[in-house]
Formats: C-alpha cells, sequence, structure tokens
C-alpha cells in the first residue's frame, strides 16, 4: 500500500483513509471504532457550507466573446444551493449509519459470536434466512421519495461525498485491529425487477472498490438466489458496511416486487442499514405490507414534492439569479419570479435549465439581458415535450396527474396514513366511542336546517355540491372538470 498524509491507495488503486479515532459526547459512540473513525458531526451552518457548490463566476468574464459565454453558462448545472430538505437528508444518511453501527462493535463478544455462527452454518449450508441467531439489530432503513428533476440522487451523492468511502483500520486502543471497513455502497435497482441482477451487482460492486474477488469466490451460474442472501448478509458484516443505498426504486415492478421488498427486509434485520431513493412511482411498493412498511420507514420517510412558489422556491432562484453573463445585468424582481414558477412548476432541474437557455439566448440573439417576454418564449420552445407534464401540476388534477407517476405529488397525510393504521388497532376502547359520537355528530349536523358546510373551492366536495345545486349528477361534474375520462369513447364500435 502506499501512504500519502491521510490516503491509502489499495493494490487496485483505489483510494481509501488510514482510520483515526476521535471522541464524541455520546459515550455509547466511544467504545466502537467503525464509529470513532466517522466525521464529526455537524451543525446546520457547517453543513450548509459542506453542501454548496458555487460555479466558477468572474464579473469581468461577460465582457469576453458570444462564443466562449455561452459555454461559460454552462457552469451554472454545477451550481448547487442547500435547501431545508438537503439538510434532512444529511441528517438521515449520517443517523442511520451511526446507528447502524451501534450493534455491531467488532470487541463485542455476542456480535463477534453471532458473525462466527453465521458464517458456520453458510459453510455447512444449515443457515436459516429466518433465524437472528439473538443478535438485536440497531439498523434501519430511510426513504427519500420525490418528484424526478428535484435533485434526489445529487444531493444524496453530495451528502455521500463528505463521508470516507473506505477506512482502513490497524490499531484501536492499543490492541491489534486489521480491518477494512466500507462505509457506504450505492446500487441502482435493475429495471427488469431481478433480485439476481441486484445481488450479483452487489458483489461486483464490492469487489471494484475493495480488489477483492467475492464475485468470482461466490458466485455460479447456478446459484440460486437464497443462497447468494447469507452471502451477501456475511459479506456486508466482513467488510464493515454501513449504508447500502439502492437508487432508482421506481425500476421495481409488480412483477419482482415482493422478493426485492423481502430482501431489503431481510438485510435490516441482520444488521445491514438500507436507504432507498426513487421517484413517486416507488412509492406504492413500500406500503403492501406493515411488516415491511415498518421497516423500510423506520428511520426517515423524506418526500420531496415540486416546490410551492415561496421563500423556498425564491432562495433558489435569488442564489441562481447573480450568475449572469449576459452583457446588461438584470435585478431579480418578483415578477421574474412568479413567470419562472409558472414555466417550471417548482422543478429545480427545469429552473436551472430556464435559466441557462434564457441567458444563451439573449446572447445569441444579441439583446445582451434577461426578460419576461425572453424567458416566456425560451420556455415554450425548450419544454415543449414537457408540457403535458407541467399542465398537468398547473392543474392539480389528480386525475392528469395519475398519467405520470414520477410527477404524482404524495401529500404528507397520505405517506402518514399507512403509519396510523397500527396506532388505530390499538386505541381505547373509550377513545373509539368517543371518535362514534363525534362522528355521528358530523353526520346529523349538516341535517340541521338552514346550515350549510362550506368547502374551499379546490375541495372535490365543493365541485360536488356546486353540482348538487345545478342538479347535475356526480358523475356530469367530475367529467365537466376533466377528473375522469368519457367512458362512452371507451366504448368499441361493433364490427371495427
Amino acid at each position: 500500500m502506499m501512504i500519502l498524509s491521510n490516503s491509502i491507495f489499495l493494490p487496485n488503486g483505489m483510494e481509501a483513509i488510514q482510520a483515526e479515532y476521535k471522541e464524541f459526547p455520546l459515550e455509547e459512540f466511544n467504545q466502537n471504532p467503525l464509529i470513532q473513525a466517522l466525521p464529526p458531526l455537524l451543525d446546520k451552518a457547517t453543513i450548509i457550507r459542506k453542501l454548496m457548490v458555487k460555479p466558477i463566476y468572474n464579473d469581468e468574464e461577460k465582457h469576453a466573446e458570444s462564443i466562449y459565454r455561452i459555454h461559460m453558462i454552462n457552469r451554472l448545472f454545477q451550481l448547487y444551493t442547500p435547501l431545508p430538505v438537503h439538510i434532512d437528508v444529511w441528517n438521515m444518511i449520517h443517523t442511520l449509519i451511526l446507528q447502524g453501527y451501534l450493534a455491531r462493535n467488532p470487541f463485542d463478544k455476542n456480535y463477534k459470536k453471532y458473525i462466527n455462527d453465521s458464517g458456520k452454518e453458510i459453510i455447512n449450508r444449515s443457515y436459516e434466512i429466518n433465524s437472528r441467531q439473538n443478535f438485536r439489530t440497531t439498523s434501519s432503513c430511510g426513504t427519500f421519495i420525490g418528484f424526478s428533476g428535484m435533485g434526489k440522487t445529487t444531493t444524496i451523492n453530495r451528502v455521500l461525498s463528505d463521508i470516507p468511502q473506505v477506512i482502513i483500520h490497524n490499531e484501536y486502543k492499543g490492541i491489534h485491529f486489521n480491518q477494512i471497513q466500507l462505509v457506504w455502497l450505492k446500487l441502482e435497482a435493475p429495471s427488469n425487477s431481478s433480485l439476481k441482477a441486484l445481488c450479483l451487482q452487489f458483489f461486483m460492486k464490492v469487489d471494484e472498490l475493495l480488489g477483492t474477488n467475492n464475485y468470482k469466490k461466490y458466485v455460479s451460474r447456478n446459484m440460486s438466489v437464497d443462497s447468494m442472501l447469507p452471502l451477501i448478509s456475511q459479506v456486508a458484516h466482513n467488510i464493515g458496511l454501513g449504508l447500502l443505498v439502492i437508487d432508482e426504486t421506481q425500476n421495481i415492478k409488480k412483477r419482482g416486487a415482493e422478493q426485492i421488498m423481502n430482501f431489503f427486509v431481510y438485510l435490516i434485520n441482520t444488521g445491514i442499514n438500507l436507504c432507498l431513493i426513487g421517484t413517486p412511482g416507488a412509492y406504492d411498493l413500500f406500503g403492501k405490507e406493515l411488516r415491511m412498511t415498518r421497516r423500510l420507514t423506520g428511520n426517515a420517510e423524506i418526500i420531496y414534492n415540486n416546490m410551492q412558489y415561496g421563500n423556498e422556491f425564491t432562495l433558489l432562484l435569488e442564489s441562481v439569479w447573480k450568475y449572469q453573463w449576459t452583457r446588461n445585468f438584470v435585478p431579480y424582481n418578483e415578477e421574474f419570479g412568479k413567470v419562472i414558477y409558472e414555466e417550471t412548476q417548482g422543478i429545480s432541474d427545469l429552473v436551472i435549465k430556464l435559466f441557462v437557455y434564457s441567458q444563451q439566448q439573449a446572447i445569441e440573439n444579441g439583446k445582451e439581458e434577461l426578460s419576461i417576454d425572453l424567458i416566456k418564449k425560451v420556455a415554450k420552445e425548450k419544454f415543449r415535450l414537457l408540457q403535458p407534464m407541467l399542465n398537468a401540476i398547473r392543474s392539480g388534477n389528480p386525475h392528469k396527474i395519475a398519467k405520470y407517476e414520477d410527477i404524482r405529488k404524495i401529500e404528507l397525510e397520505e405517506s402518514d396514513i399507512r403509519k396510523s393504521k397500527e396506532l388505530k388497532k390499538e386505541e381505547p376502547v373509550k377513545k373509539k366511542k368517543e371518535d362514534k359520537v363525534k362522528a355521528t355528530e358530523n353526520i346529523e349536523e349538516p341535517k340541521k336546517k338552514g346550515k350549510r358546510k362550506e368547502y374551499k373551492e379546490d375541495d372535490l366536495r365543493y365541485l360536488l355540491q356546486r353540482g348538487n345545486e345545478e342538479e347535475k349528477s356526480p358523475y356530469q361534474v367530475l367529467l365537466e372538470k376533466e377528473f375522469i375520462e368519457d367512458t362512452s369513447k371507451w366504448i368499441e364500435v361493433e364490427g371495427i
């Protein structure tokens, strides 16, 4: 190994760092080398500085030739402005890693016994997947679900980039401790929902990072998935894997979903932490079974819809606005903000693209400054293929939005429904009786003469109430407002 400062280069050329142990204010962290070798926890201001990425920008560059400025503007795609949700993701990732290692202290007798017994059972082919051998895991799972184009993968990569991936241990508190620690590993869910493909990807990635030969050693053409699962768990423990990140979980289709979800639960039960990332298309996969839901949302569930027009959106736009390579700088005002929001619907990727394309267009047409008309024109030309999706978001119509699973808005209340089901079963009988009385009162109240329940105009009940006053059927109301399709179009003409 070649040692350079605190860096170590493994025989396969991959860079690692030499373990340096630090004291934490939490006593339970200070007995575990896998935790003490990790970076210290940071306050919010430091997290923001760590996450932020500013593109190269010099005010003098606006005087350069147009052909060069058009390329300079592309630097904006490197810009990363931390928002409140990104702080939540940072905390989720670090909490998962730290808490997951608590029960996996390599100097703990019970943990060492669990690893040794599991290894012997795998060799003797007597390993039972559902047996946990009295090992009480502290592992859990975090989920990060959000609109396509909101920068989920970029955010995860930014957070992970600040955490050393490979740490080399040699001695801990005067005791010989020869250990390679793989703090995190990131995989992508296979598009064909094949659990075997995911398992093979695991072995290949580990071998690529550490220079090991697990794939060649363990994998054969005829090896079943059931045979791979205990091997994956054992390898993960042997290399001190702290967090397994699975991206693009919306790729998991119904056909293979149950098998992969069981695999996730199995990993958590054997002490491996998970972080699952995906678009709203993945959300339904996590709610099919309470056992899975409880495990797969055990640590944190972060929902990232498109931004609303407000402080968060303004913060992003103002952080972008100062990077203008047009010769004439145009100050930000609320009119620009409203127009850009209307054209992008608060999707951060589109905000950056619209700002980049508008500047490039301003330089190419010689006007050399941003304007409302220019931004609208560029949005119309560049986002032509996106208009059906953007129109669906603008409408707020769930029927239209449902056609595009990557932009289905997940309300906070919806995400809490699954979690509350189990609690409701445990409610005291007295509480249920009180709720029943209240429910009866709520039903009877509208019947009182002269009383009329008032709903907001964007409430479906408001539309049905108005329709009833106009003597229209619910079907007519929903059809007129395009909440449903005209079923007569579905009827095929006989003989065609």
